[in-house]
Order: structure tokens, then C-alpha cells, then sequence
């Protein structure tokens, strides 16, 4: 009976430290977060509308992106109804280059 009671008490400890092992591994070795890094702080208006640069020198259907952390409005060209960039010319998958159409002062909503 007291060989049993040993055992049994030193499983319960191996058990127990392991646990403790278990729960104190985030502390000492955290999973990187990498959502926070990668991705950039952008709005991304709903729809597709008419762009138009403030030199007036283009017009083209596209997406507005706003950057939240700068106040800066871009315009990402579509070029259709679509809302992604593609051009019934190609069999290619397109690449939308932004051009900047203004900006919001978010610095002055603090004032």
C-alpha cells in the first residue's frame, strides 16, 4: 500500500509540473503577432467611383483607400465597374498603382 501511495503521488507531481510547463511556455516564448506588422492601417471605401487627380490630368473608375495613420486619400485604378483592377484587353492579372487625391488634417481633430 505505501509503494502505491509513492507512485501514485509522484505521477500526480510529474502531472503537475507538466501542466505548469504547459501554461508558463506563452510567457517566455509568445507567438508573434503577425497581423499587426504586416498590414497597414487603410480604409478601403466600399464601391467603385470616378477618380479624379487634383492636377486634373486623369479620370479613371477605381477604389478610394484612405491610410488612417497619415490622412492621406488614395486612388487605386480599376478601370471597369470591377472592384479589382482588370482590363478586357488582357488574360493577365492587372496591378493597380495608387496616385494620391488629397488628404485629411487628422492631426487637427486633437485642437
Amino acid at each position: 500500500m505505501l509503494k502505491s501511495n509513492r507512485v501514485l503521488t509522484s505521477l500526480l507531481f510529474v502531472i503537475a509540473v507538466s501542466a505548469g510547463i504547459g501554461a508558463m511556455r506563452p510567457y517566455f516564448a509568445p507567438a508573434p503577432v503577425k497581423a499587426q506588422t504586416e498590414m497597414r492601417d487603410v480604409y478601403v471605401e466600399p464601391g467603385v467611383v470616378m477618380l479624379r487627380a487634383p492636377d486634373g490630368r486623369r479620370q479613371v473608375l477605381g477604389k478610394v483607400v484612405i491610410d488612417l495613420r497619415t490622412g492621406n486619400v488614395w486612388g487605386f485604378p480599376t478601370l471597369s465597374q470591377d472592384p479589382y483592377p482588370s482590363s478586357g484587353m488582357n488574360t493577365t492579372p492587372q496591378t493597380s498603382h495608387p496616385f494620391l487625391l488629397g488628404r485629411f488634417a487628422v492631426e487637427d481633430m486633437d485642437k
